[in-house]
């Protein structure tokens, strides 16, 4: 009985980890609903047409993963030696937090941009050390679990300091503030928060695994990114495994980060668009945790196949949305689904890698999610920009994710284990 009870008791370490989540979860969540509009009203106040707005932003969104994607797994490789992972951590941290508010006094569409473009590149990079730190807090056997949990709740925490903003941006005349200033007063709330709340991370997550200090740190570091390609290149169910996520998850983070911009092209009024999306948090933080017990069940690849396939719904849904109902339909079919894909596919690839190396390596995962991040809205936004509509942008995102499901299945097939 007592041996039951401590398989469900979380440890301060995988805790003050889960919060983490938490605190991040925040920034993508303005990322996702608040910024995107903020970023079209200063857009459109310069004389940019809607469709080139959208182009705009999701051109944005690709510079920032792009540069980051080149620059992940040797940040990776270098965080694996001992006590760097943190420190490293703390340099992206501080250039989120600080691009987060320069972005929020931004004058123009231009300026807004450059900021929020670092901004992103230090909340990105933060999640590569940050998803490599799961396997200095937890045990393989409990990975599904607290991968889940911190994403379901990063979901739910995510939505206090995102209410608290929308509430100041919604009742901004009887505050006697305009418009603009609120919603600036919402980023900033976000960012204490993020600070706030990441703070158990520093105090209580450490580097449990690492490789030797080498004399010649770069010349070094590079030697083991090129035996790790190498290695990559042998095992067949790892290589199978991450080029059938980099399809899915392009489709997965495509939706997440295009959802607001997509919407306002078709027409969704602006509170609608925010509100639905605040219930697709909501739905996601039990269905995330779901996922996790369903994973321990059926097997981590099995549930991941499921969620391709309702993702592959969502898309044919999608493509002809064009009503504020549809919208709200269909931020409860995401909520369903994406704390799921996204935590088992973490936890998934933590189990197959050396632990040791989960930097690196999770710095590979990195790119191969970032790249795909990369291409997913730069296909809305040329579809945007010329076919003048999204639509068909969203309807092309099915290829991705039977791709992907089409690799995962051959990387099971190399007889590595669920």
């Amino acid at each position: 009985m007592k041996k039951a009870q401590n398989e469900k008791t979380l440890s301060k370490s995988e805790k003050s980890w889960i919060l983490y989540d938490v605190a991040n979860s925040a920034f993508i969540m303005i990322v996702t609903a608040t910024i995107p509009i903020y970023f079209r009203s200063l857009a459109e106040s310069a004389g940019m047409d809607p469709a080139v707005a959208t182009s705009v932003w999701g051109g944005a969104t690709s510079i920032s993963i792009l540069v980051l994607a080149v620059l992940s797994p040797l940040l990776g490789a270098i965080a694996d030696y001992e006590n760097m992972k943190k420190r490293i951590f703390s340099v992206f941290f501080a250039l989120a937090i600080a691009g987060g508010i320069l972005f929020t006094f931004a004058p123009g569409w231009i300026s807004f941009l450059v900021f929020f473009i670092l901004s992103r590149i230090g909340y990105s990079a933060c999640n590569i050390f940050y998803d490599a730190m799961l396997i200095d807090v937890t045990s393989d056997e409990r990975m599904d679990r607290i991968s889940t949990y911190g994403y379901a709740f990063g979901y739910i925490g995510s939505c206090i300091p995102f209410v608290a903003g929308l509430l100041l941006i919604l009742n901004c005349d009887a505050l006697g503030l305009a418009m603009t200033s609120a919603t600036r007063i919402s980023f900033l709330i976000t960012m204490a928060w993020w600070v706030l709340m990441s703070v158990p991370l520093y105090k209580n997550v450490h580097q449990k695994y690492s490789v030797p200090r080498q004399e010649h740190l770069i010349s070094g570091t590079f030697s083991r990114l090129g035996r790790t390609f190498q290695k990559l290149s042998r095992d067949k169910h790892l290589l199978f495994f991450i080029l059938g996520y980099f399809c899915y998850i392009d489709g997965v983070y495509t939706i997440i980060s295009m959802a607001t911009s997509y919407g306002g092209e078709v027409g969704i009024d602006s509170n609608a668009m925010v509100l639905a999306l605040l219930l697709t948090q909501f739905v996601a933080f039990p269905c995330s945790i779901l996922s996790g017990v369903l994973a321990k069940k059926f097997g981590s690849m099995r549930m991941i196949k499921i969620f391709i396939f309702m993702y592959i719904a969502i898309c044919l849904f999608g493509y002809g949305l064009d009503t504020e109902a549809e919208f709200w339909i269909l931020a409860v079919c995401v909520g369903i689904c994406q704390g799921g894909i996204q935590a088992l596919s973490r936890s998934y690839f933590g189990r197959l890698i050396p632990k040791e190396e989960s930097s690196e390596y999770f710095g590979f995962f990195d790119v191969f999610g970032k790249f795909a991040d990369f291409f997913g809205p730069l296909i809305i936004s040329a579809c945007a920009f010329f076919l003048n509509s999204s639509r068909y942008g969203v309807l092309s995102l099915i290829v991705l994710f039977i791709a992907g499901l089409i690799l995962i299945t051959l990387s099971e097939k190399q007889n590595a284990p669920r």
